[in-house]
Formats: structure tokens, C-alpha cells, sequence
């Protein structure tokens, strides 16, 4: 085992308290620092949704968080999409949800727990601030410990070209839901689901036609918001559309060819983005976290520690990433989609990856297989 005194870990979301409990945890003799910016409270964003998948991986590695934070999530086993006002069930897609804000309460509780050093309201202005034997840049998508040294790192970052904007709602959705509007200025996506009993998600996204078509660009947040429930009125049900730093941006395709550079290591939304669409950002970056820990730990110099980290766990995130992508490049382009009839749409949606034929469609989703076969034999 790599033999530290000081891991400093930059940045006080999921991904860097996570990280600072693992490491705890396995190294209890070294000082584990969390440094974040903001407030033990602050958050931006509401619900933080995971696969079926995403537990499963949670309770393999780590079961005490998996059962810590399972009993607070809502789950449901099925999606809804909605074209055309007709609603269209998609089985087997299951999905759990948590408020972020009561995810980082939980981690800051664990963390705490361990011994980790919790600072917040502390800004580093430079990683040279940084005296760790180890530095973990869990400081997302601007990234400090990252645009420090972009070059060590390789880095590439691009953006989509769809608009998005990330709002609440005091309506509670029963499954994770997709509802597409054709709209006389245009077509928009709302992506929502419930995070708690009496709250929901609810992404609003377009293409640059359509944003320009509305003005958003020259909306404050409420004004955006006011629009939005105009629009996806029969979704909402009269309920409202609340804001918390809900301002329209382009979804970043960022991704780090090399994740490590001297004593320094990137993890989730630092070093690799993933489209909200999969919802494998936060399963990603504990993953990210999981797989530093056990590598450093099992080595006897953090050198050897972090070159298996960087060339064990970036083949595997980039699988995750090329289907986030590739999902996010459907959204880009699912206006040229409109015109198809409700299953159609849906069949379109869920093969959007290239990697579900029909016979996959049958064991992912047979409810929905034997509709959309009923329908296309019909049609003949």
C-alpha cells in the first residue's frame, strides 16, 4: 500500500466527498481534506437519478452507502415517453432517484464519520495552494486541478448543440418520462422524473432554432421558466416550474486522454463528461472514485497506484461515454424524428444507441417488443 500522510481532495460534490470517505477508509493513519467553494448546503440542480444498473455496481462495492442511501430514493421499473400527446410504456427500464441535496448530506454525514476534514466556504485560487502527497481534482467540469495543466492532461472539450435548462416541480411523475412538443416556434423535450415524494426533475431542452424562436436567450430564469410551463402545460398539470440556477446552457462533451499527471488525478465530471439522457454521471464518478482507491491501496508506490488507475479505469468509463454521446447526438437531431407515429417514435428512441436489435429489444423490454411487433404487423 502506497504510504500517504495528505490526500487533499478538491472539491466538496458527490464525486470528492466519495472519494475523501473511500480513502479514509482505507488509509485511516493519512489526513483526508475536502476543499469546496461553496456552502455544506448549496446545491445546484434537484434530483441525481441512477440505473438499476448504477445500484447494482453500488451494492457490489460498496454496500454500506448502497443501503445508506437506497431507503431515500423513489424508484420505478418503467419509462414513459410521450409524442404526440399518446403515451408510450417502455418496461424494464428501471431507475432510482435522490435529491442532491440530501445525497451530499449523506456523504458529508459518512464522510465525517470516517475522519475526513470537511472545509467548505474555502476558494483555492491555485492548485499550487495544494501541499497533499495526493491531489484529487473532483472539481468538475472548470476543474482547477485540470485547467492548471490541460496539456498534461490531453484535454478535449466540446459542446452539443442543443439547449438545455435543469427546473424543478412540485409534481410528482410516476416513472422516469420523455415528452416530446411540436410547437409552432419549434420542437422541445422535457426529461422528468420524481426525486422525492412531492418533487420532481424536469430538464427542458431544444435546438438552437427553436431557443432563438422563443427568445430564451434573452430570458432571466423565471421569465424561462413562466415559458416552459406554457408549453409543456399538459404535462404539468397546472403545477409550477422552479428555478435554482436554472440557466440555459449546451451539454459538454469533455473528455481527458490521460488522467493523471504527477501526484495529481482527475475523476468524474473533471476529467469525462456524460450526457444527462443515460443518467450515468454520478454512477461514473463513484466508479472513478472506487476504482482510485482500490488501485492506490493496492499498490505499493502511489506512482504504480495511479498508472493502474489511468490505464484500467479509462477504457471502461470510455464505453459509458461513447453510449452517453452517442444518446446526446439522438437528442441533437431527434426534431427530424417528429413526423414518425408514436411507436415508431419510441422504437427510434430506444434503439438510438445502435446496439439494440429486436431479439435484445425482446429480454430488455418484452412488453414493449410485443406492442411494437402487434403494431408493424398490423400496419402490413
Amino acid at each position: 500500500m502506497a504510504q500517504l500522510s495528505t490526500i487533499d481532495v478538491l472539491g466538496g460534490g458527490p464525486s470528492g466527498l466519495y472519494t475523501a470517505m473511500l480513502f479514509k477508509k482505507a488509509m485511516p493513519q493519512a489526513r483526508v481534506r475536502v476543499l469546496e467553494q461553496n456552502a455544506p448546503d448549496a446545491t445546484f440542480g434537484f434530483g441525481i437519478v441512477f440505473s438499476d444498473r448504477a445500484l447494482d455496481f453500488l451494492k457490489a462495492d460498496d454496500p454500506e452507502t448502497h443501503d445508506l442511501v437506497t431507503p431515500r430514493m423513489e424508484r420505478w421499473s418503467n419509462m414513459t415517453l410521450v409524442h404526440k400527446g399518446e403515451k408510450i410504456t417502455i418496461d424494464g427500464i428501471g431507475f432510482a432517484a435522490i435529491g442532491r441535496l440530501e445525497m451530499l448530506q449523506l456523504l458529508q454525514e459518512r464522510a465525517r464519520a470516517e475522519g475526513v476534514e470537511l472545509h467548505f466556504d474555502h476558494t483555492v485560487n491555485s492548485v499550487d495552494e495544494l501541499t497533499g502527497d495526493l491531489i484529487v481534482g473532483a472539481d468538475g467540469l472548470n476543474s482547477l486541478v485540470r485547467t492548471s495543466d490541460e496539456a498534461a492532461f490531453g484535454t478535449t472539450l466540446e459542446y452539443f448543440d442543443n439547449r438545455f435548462a435543469w427546473f424543478g416541480t412540485p409534481r410528482p411523475f410516476d416513472t422516469l418520462t420523455q415528452t416530446f412538443v411540436q410547437t409552432d416556434r419549434g420542437t422541445m423535450n422535457a426529461h422528468h422524473y420524481r426525486y422525492q415524494r412531492d418533487m420532481s426533475t424536469f430538464i427542458v431542452e431544444c435546438d438552437a432554432e427553436t431557443f432563438e424562436a422563443y427568445g430564451f436567450k434573452d430570458m432571466d430564469e423565471e421569465a424561462s421558466a413562466r415559458a416552459c410551463e406554457t408549453v409543456f402545460a399538459d404535462a404539468l398539470q397546472g403545477a409550477p416550474l422552479v428555478v435554482n440556477r436554472s440557466i440555459w446552457r449546451r451539454f459538454p462533451k469533455l473528455w481527458c486522454d490521460t488522467w493523471v499527471a504527477g501526484n495529481r488525478v482527475l475523476l468524474g465530471d473533471a476529467v469525462h463528461t456524460a450526457h444527462f439522457s443515460i443518467g450515468s454521471g454520478t454512477r461514473l464518478a463513484m466508479e472513478d472514485a472506487i476504482a482510485l482507491v482500490r488501485c492506490v491501496r493496492d499498490h505499493e508506490t502511489l506512482e504504480a497506484g495511479l498508472s493502474a488507475y489511468d490505464a484500467e479505469r479509462k477504457p471502461i468509463a470510455r464505453k459509458i461515454v461513447d453510449a452517453a454521446n452517442t444518446s446526446a447526438a439522438w437528442y441533437d437531431r431527434f426534431a427530424t424524428s417528429m413526423e414518425l407515429e408514436p411507436l415508431d417514435f419510441a422504437f427510434n428512441y430506444i434503439t438510438r444507441s445502435g446496439r439494440v436489435d429486436m431479439e435484445r429489444l425482446r429480454t430488455l423490454a418484452p412488453g414493449f417488443a410485443a406492442q411494437y411487433e402487434a403494431y408493424k404487423a398490423s400496419a402490413a
